[in-house]
């Protein structure tokens, strides 16, 4: 079974490492994901962590609304747990069969904060790391439609072209990390890391705030039928 502490080790100060995507995986077969999301040179854009919660800022607000419409505009797309942070965001993508349901609840469990989590259970591993560009793709380099490359690229031009309006200098890393989910209890390991990341932020840079009006108070949405 994989630990909180497993997860926190692994990705400790990992996402600026290059890795190799897996032989012979299909990103966009059916199954979950793990992915980071970084801002260029690490900026800290999205708010600040006080006391162990995270506040978003109005672009971290950007961020937040067009996670939350990966899942509407695509019908193969379910989120499961992630977090906004002030300088990257984690979170949990399934990709399912054109939309069937897949047994877990209607929506997400969101109270406007900076993370959340959807109920359901997961499947049948270890992970398999690799870091991925989405800068610069031709029509010919460009993800296939429906994989986890597709996904993350259209996420991060949408929130590029409403943060820009706001703030010019505003860009993300190329690069993309992702993990392939394979067991209940990796799932529910990173889901805990995932959920954790303010306190353990706080924890780890005390006052070390980021860029951000602090205007809006977040803290990680859980549910009760999910076992943390």
């Amino acid at each position: 079974m994989t630990s909180h502490d497993d997860v926190s080790k692994l990705f400790r100060g990992r996402y600026r490492i290059l890795s190799a995507r897996k032989p012979g995986w299909d990103y966009g077969q059916l199954g979950w994901y793990y992915v980071t999301i970084c801002t260029e040179r690490r900026i800290s854009w999205f708010g600040e962590v006080r006391n162990g919660q995270m506040l978003l800022s109005s672009i971290g607000q950007i961020v937040v609304d067009e996670w939350q419409r990966t899942e509407q505009v695509r019908r193969n797309v379910q989120l499961d747990a992630w977090i906004v942070m002030p300088d990257h965001m984690h979170g949990i993508i399934r990709i399912i069969s054109d939309g069937t349901n897949w047994g877990g609840s209607a929506g997400g469990v969101w109270d406007g904060s900076a993370g959340g989590v959807r109920d359901g259970s997961a499947g049948g591993v270890e992970t398999f790391r690799r870091n991925v560009s989405t800068a610069g793709a031709s029509s010919l380099h460009r993800p296939p439609s429906g994989t986890i490359g597709s996904i993350i690229n259209q996420f991060k031009s949408v929130c590029t072209k409403r943060i820009r309006a706001i703030e010019s200098d505003f860009a993300w890393q190329p690069r993309f990390h992702d993990h392939v989910i394979r067991d209940a209890g990796a799932l529910r390991a990173i889901r805990r890391y995932i959920l954790h990341n303010p306190a353990v932020w706080w924890e780890r840079n005390g006052r070390r705030f980021g860029i951000g009006d602090g205007s809006k108070r977040c803290s990680a949405g859980t549910s009760p039928r999910v076992p943390l």
